[in-house]
């Protein structure tokens, strides 16, 4: 399971659909509603959150989103009640490692994706979370070339 900290707008289309797919089953963790993913490293910051299940549902409609500004026909019945959640911190140390992990994924896949992308030095974080100094998240398993 990866729960990007990227804007989901970096993705290539199977990373895109990959992370609505991964982040329902993370909803339904959320709802206690599998048995499975249940101490999944990836959940850890939205256990944490005040509000997991709308963390949850604020996540879901950014990459719905975007997947509708690409034409994608995700269905938003399944992300349930927006509402407004307080933000997550995520360190400038996973975001800078979730990048290099996503460009690795992109030159295999997506390399025209790769280029695209090749000038950002510092990408934006999806909306819920909020960057701030600080180290690679304990819970991150991508290091080296996972």
């Amino acid at each position: 399971m990866r729960l990007w900290s990227l804007h989901p707008r970096y993705l290539d289309p199977q990373g895109l659909v990959a992370l609505w797919r991964e982040a329902l089953l993370a909803k339904a963790v959320l709802r206690g509603e599998t048995r499975g993913y249940t101490r999944h490293p990836q959940l850890e910051r939205f256990k944490m959150h005040r509000q997991p299940r709308s963390a949850i549902n604020s996540y879901l409609a950014t990459i719905h989103a975007e997947a509708t500004h690409r034409g994608y026909a995700f269905d938003r019945s399944k992300i349930g009640p927006i509402r407004a959640v307080q933000s997550i911190p995520v360190s400038s140390g996973q975001i800078a490692c979730e990048w290099q992990h996503l460009q690795r994924k992109l030159l295999a896949r997506s390399p025209a994706m790769l280029v695209q992308w090749s000038s950002v030095l510092t990408p934006t974080c999806h909306p819920l979370f909020r960057s701030q100094p600080g180290p690679v998240a304990s819970w991150e398993r991508a290091s080296g070339g996972a």
